[in-house]
């Protein structure tokens, strides 16, 4: 399954997710759970993903490095300020917290494969190929920061 690393881009895959629960939701109306806030919380949680999102981004233009998640080798420095301080992977994290948000909105509880999902491919055939291709370009100094700062939070 090696040929699926790095193919798609992590925002397809958000939005298939999405799409997926969204059909989940729809499948089975009857397992519906609406509760008071979710709407705030929904709110909060795209709010607190586009922050966790932008904030990668932003470290990334700054260090003048690519955000290219299909060109890892083409990294120029690696980044280790900002919210990467605290997670190796905020913009996904940021995606991961928007499908939380959607689910929350949707308030089924079948929409909660789709979160797994997301965080099982983006480890899997984006983050862990990531990884490998960077601890190959930084060397020890990658290493170091693999093992002192987490994956996802």
């Amino acid at each position: 399954m090696r040929w699926l690393e790095l193919k798609l881009p992590p925002p397809l895959v958000w939005l298939l997710c999405a799409g997926l629960a969204w059909a989940l939701a729809r499948s089975a109306p009857t397992l519906a759970l609406p509760w008071p806030g979710r709407l705030p919380l929904a709110a909060l949680l795209v709010l607190l993903g586009g922050a966790s999102g932008a904030s990668g981004i932003l470290a990334f233009r700054a260090a003048r490095t690519t955000v290219d998640p299909h060109a890892p080798e083409k990294a120029r420095a690696l980044v280790r300020g900002g919210p990467y301080r605290f997670t190796r992977n905020p913009m996904y994290l940021g995606l991961l917290l928007m499908l939380l948000a959607v689910c929350t909105w949707l308030s089924n509880p079948l929409t909660l494969v789709a979160p797994v999902l997301l965080v099982g491919w983006l480890s899997r055939f984006q983050i862990q190929p990531e990884e490998r291709i960077l601890l190959e370009k930084f060397g020890a100094p990658y290493a170091e920061y693999l093992h002192a700062t987490r994956r996802w939070l």
